[in-house]
């Protein structure tokens, strides 16, 4: 994770801003796999109150936000879109079948400018997703945040682009 000191006001107030809104949905609980796209949304939660818990493997996260639902808490998994093919298994055999809901914030590595070893990834990742059966939205959509979207007793995921954090007047 990145220092808060290291990222300018005004990204670290967008990334707080989407972090408020996922309170206000019930969110609670944030586990993941680093990835630098994602730097604002953990420097912004080093100084929170709801616990952080970082793991070495995204299948490893999913197994903690099964065992976070299971004790009351709402869940996060944070990842980069590479970390969606390790958590396969665990997304299908764990949280699918047995209906435990689950809010994946995943960086879309590769689309656009970006290393080669993340552009066969980023190119496909919509296609499994829908493969997967998890419904997305981007960060910015409008119903990024719709309560409905969130209600679902499944597994979804909202995508975080390159610069998100960083480009327009909007916040996430």
């Amino acid at each position: 994770m990145s220092s808060p000191h290291s990222q300018s006001p005004a990204v670290l107030d967008r990334a707080r801003r989407c972090l408020e809104r996922l309170d206000g949905l019930g969110y609670d609980f944030y586990t993941g796999v680093p990835c630098s796209l994602l730097n604002p949304i953990y420097s912004v939660l080093e100084g929170r109150s709801h616990p952080y818990f970082p793991a070495t493997r995204e299948d490893l996260a999913v197994g903690l936000a099964a065992g976070a639902y299971l004790g009351g808490r709402r869940p996060v998994v944070l990842m980069q879109n590479s970390g969606l093919g390790v958590s396969i298994n665990a997304l299908l055999s764990l949280q699918r079948m047995y209906a435990l809901p689950l809010l994946c914030i995943v960086s879309w590595r590769g689309h656009g400018p970006d290393a080669p070893e993340h552009v066969d990834v980023g190119a496909r990742m919509p296609q499994l997703f829908a493969a997967l059966g998890i419904p997305w939205r981007h960060l910015r959509d409008d119903d990024a945040f719709a309560a409905e979207f969130h209600a679902a007793n499944q597994v979804i995921a909202l995508v975080v682009r390159p610069g998100e954090f960083d480009a327009g007047e909007e916040t996430p």
